[in-house]
């Protein structure tokens, strides 16, 4: 990974958990983390 395909990617994560904040007031960052959570419980199980 280049650093200019870094910075683009850093942009846009920032640009999009603005976004959330200032039209959804993070509830769709808190149901991603919840989903990951889930996720995360999951895959423990089977392992």
């Amino acid at each position: 990974m280049t650093n200019s395909i870094a910075i683009f990617l850093g942009f846009l994560i920032a640009a999009s958990l603005a976004w959330d904040l200032s039209s959804n007031d993070h509830q769709a960052t808190l149901f991603l983390a919840r989903k990951t959570i889930d996720l995360i419980e999951w895959l423990a199980f089977w392992r």
